[in-house]
């Protein structure tokens, strides 16, 4: 029990005899330099042998964005949105669709259905 008093007393003394000048340690993240977003890009595919045809372009001068994609459905018609953002207006869209949807007939198959295994033979 006297041990445990000895060390607590000795740690004691050891924090209060620190100096008071101790260097502190942290970081300060610098004032951020604010730029104004300014872009422009755009993109295309059309790829006719796996039916791929969509593209995107947008622009942004600062608050104000405005752009538009566009991609082929399966069912043939074009579906383009386009699209502007006004300071805090929010996304404002304009949906469109081009052409005439599509649909394939299935084709009817008759008869019993047959396996797509062959059984095993017991000889």
């Amino acid at each position: 029990m006297a041990f445990k008093v000895l060390v607590l007393a000795v740690l004691v003394a050891a924090a209060l005899s620190l100096p008071d000048n101790q260097p502190t340690y942290g970081y300060s993240a610098p004032t951020p330099a604010y730029a104004p977003a300014k872009y422009d890009f755009n993109y295309a595919v059309n790829d006719p042998p796996s039916g791929n045809d969509f593209g995107h372009q947008e622009a942004r001068d600062g608050d104000n964005t405005q752009g538009s994609y566009y991609v082929l459905l399966p069912d043939g018609r074009l579906q383009r949105v386009t699209y502007t953002v006004n300071g805090d207006s929010g996304y404002v869209a304009d949906v469109t669709y081009e052409g005439e949807a599509q649909y394939s007939v299935p084709q009817a198959t008759y008869g019993p259905p047959q396996p797509s295994y062959k059984p095993p033979s017991y000889a």
